[in-house]
């Protein structure tokens, strides 16, 4: 049974964290376990320059969209403070992640390996692009300049 890995602050969440927790589902399989590391409260400000949801509103705004756009339930959610979370030791088939965190995870191999444990396959997801073909973000949607799908703000 497939355990896979999957992180972020997510708030606000966007199209292209339903694309990471799309794929992260698909990896599980029926059968498997995904485990969604959010970051603490300390963490999303301290790695944030704009306002972050607390802990408990950004996880039930992310149980509620799981349910509502992918139809999913049954998941784990670790509390996170550092970018590894459990992942530098915990039994793990893929961890899944954007470009944008790809060396992350590529330094969580780095590091299993150094303490005898077998690196994690990692899968990559392509960014999901706005109208203006640039990058959603959980920045650009704070900013007023797209919605969470990517549609550019009128005036933008």
């Amino acid at each position: 049974m497939p355990r896979v890995a999957v992180g972020g602050t997510f708030d606000p969440i966007h199209d292209g964290h339903l694309a990471l927790l799309k794929k992260a589902f698909e990896m599980a399989g029926k059968d498997g376990t995904v485990v969604i590391a959010l970051t603490s409260d300390q963490m999303a400000r301290s790695t944030r320059t704009r306002q972050v949801k607390d802990f408990q509103t950004r996880l039930d705004n992310l149980k509620k969209i799981l349910k509502e756009k992918l139809g999913v339930e049954r998941f784990e959610v670790e509390r996170i403070h550092d970018v590894f979370g459990s992942a530098i030791e915990d039994d793990y088939s893929y961890i899944v992640v954007s470009p944008e965190t790809m060396a992350m995870a590529c330094r969580i191999n780095e590091i299993r390996r150094e303490n005898g444990f077998s690196p994690i396959k990692i899968v990559q997801i392509d960014y999901r692009m706005a109208e203006d073909n640039i990058r959603i973000s959980s920045t650009r949607i704070s900013e007023g300049k797209i919605d969470s799908h990517g549609k550019l703000a009128a005036g933008t």
